[in-house]
């Protein structure tokens, strides 16, 4: 994985959360981008391996910095994946064509693998390997696949100083995994995020394990979370008086989490199930101030920060890339009459995916448990607006996006009359009524061709489904 202690344009793994989800697309067919900045990673490959060898259960873990590739060899060879000593040195996107290399020794004492694999063969490093036609290669980030790869070579063309040329076509999961079974829920280093700043007081901060602390609040950030703090001036309405003089801001933190399972049939038959997700914890704060501007057709959106991760799972001898993007956002709607100062603070957790099932096909997965501390309102003159603090996530599997998300936790003030109230204070001056209401939505997609775990094409996207929840946080009629 990428890290950069500078937060130029970072790694975010998306976030989910925001996060969120789901692997698919139709493997690697997609196209890379510039080089990864993780270390090479060796690829897998099968061995021969005895017939009517039964699936195993794999080892989900995050995958050690120095990672693996995996190769199988062709259908119906009973061959299965397994660790090589070979390596992706660099791939085209647009002709398809990769350099297969031995990859360099290590430095200083040799170490085992993280994730052992029952799948791997303890003699596949005894010999010298080729790369030949049908094999299936799934390789971590490399030079020219930052996104990680998943192929299968149809053509060796031939050796050169730099190794063996290959052409290839895109692969998926299942002539890897087979009839193995593998479930499990990996963290997200919160370092190995990309985070590009749209906005001139983004502050970054991150704590991991190793007494590492990054950022302004990077003391006080649980360790293995990401936050946010920004704070911004929004267009005030025609007419308002300077004291009045709208702004917001506020902060987001995350602990995502990448959530894998997959139910094997065999090499040539779709899976009996799998799921790809993000899930973790979420916590944010914000505050709206002033009488923002009226919005007409649409509510205002202002994005702050765009995130972005590779994380690389260690499925058994097979690394698993998965690609996330989260853009992180301040939404506000308003009838351009209402001077707000309110304040909100909200914990919980939230969940968002893709599942597949015989018989069933893709459905979606979205959940999200939200709890509010006491809020600070204060609404003057008749009118309404709303504020959110949200995140908009992508979940994809090599360099192919899956499931698309959007949380946005929200709260919302409506008044009419003059109103000057506070829920956490006993004292309200009012004539009218008012009411200060928390919520937060979830909505998303599925995105079409979810094909990369072999499963059948998904010809058509599917709609997550909305998630709407909203409760009372103060209000009433009243009268002083």
């Amino acid at each position: 994985m990428r890290r950069r202690t500078r937060h130029r344009r970072a790694l975010l793994p998306a976030f989910a959360v925001t996060a969120l989800l789901l692997a698919a697309g139709c493997s690697s067919a997609a196209p890379h981008a510039a080089p990864s900045a993780t270390g090479q990673g060796q690829d897998v490959r099968a061995t021969d391996g005895p017939t009517g060898d039964t699936g195993h259960s794999l080892t989900v873990a995050a995958a050690p910095a120095a990672t693996a590739a995996a190769t199988a060899g062709t259908s119906g060879t009973s061959r299965r994946a397994h660790k090589t000593t070979l390596t992706v040195s660099s791939y085209d996107s647009r002709t398809r064509r990769a350099v297969i290399s031995k990859a360099p020794a290590r430095k200083g004492t040799s170490q085992s693998p993280a994730t052992p694999s029952p799948t791997s063969s303890p003699t596949s490093s005894a010999a010298p390997q080729k790369t030949a036609v049908g094999d299936v290669i799934a390789s971590a980030p490399a030079p020219g696949a930052p996104h990680g790869l998943l192929a299968k070579v149809t053509k060796v063309i031939g050796e050169s100083d730099r190794g063996t040329e290959v052409q290839t076509e895109p692969a998926a999961l299942n002539a890897l995994l087979g009839d193995d079974t593998a479930k499990g829920t990996v963290p997200v280093d919160p370092s190995s995020f990309a985070v590009d700043k749209l906005l001139p007081d983004v502050k970054v901060s991150w704590s991991k394990t190793g007494d590492v602390h990054v950022g302004p609040k990077g003391g006080t950030v649980p360790l293995g979370s990401l936050r946010l703090d920004v704070g911004a001036k929004v267009q005030t309405a025609e007419g308002a008086p300077a004291s009045a003089s709208a702004s917001v801001s506020g902060f987001v933190q995350v602990a995502p989490q990448v959530d894998f399972s997959y139910g094997g049939t065999g090499t040539d038959a779709a899976p009996g199930s799998a799921y790809l997700g993000v899930s973790g914890d979420w916590t944010s704060g914000w505050a709206v101030k002033g009488r923002a501007a009226a919005t007409t057709d649409a509510p205002l959106r202002i994005p702050f920060a765009k995130l972005h991760a590779d994380p690389v799972l260690q499925v058994g001898p097979v690394p698993v890339v998965v690609n996330l993007d989260l853009t992180c956002y301040f939404q506000i709607s308003a009838d351009g009459h209402v001077t707000v100062d309110v304040e909100q603070s909200l914990k919980g957790d939230f969940k968002a995916g893709g599942t597949f099932g015989v018989g069933k096909g893709w459905t979606p997965v979205s959940s999200s448990d939200m709890k509010s501390t006491p809020v600070r309102a204060s609404l003057t003159t008749a009118g309404s607006v709303k504020a959110a603090l949200g995140a908009e996530a992508t979940v994809g599997l090599y360099g192919t996006v899956g499931v698309s998300a959007d949380l946005a936790p929200y709260l919302r003030g409506e008044a009419s009359g003059t109103v000057t109230a506070s829920s956490d204070k006993p004292e309200v001056k009012a004539e009218g009524t008012w009411g200060v209401y928390g919520g937060v939505d979830l909505s998303g997609t599925l995105r079409i061709q979810l094909s990369i775990f072999g499963t059948p094409v998904l010809q058509r996207s599917v709609p997550l489904g909305s998630l709407h929840r909203e409760w009372k946080l103060a209000g009433g009629s009243l009268s002083s």
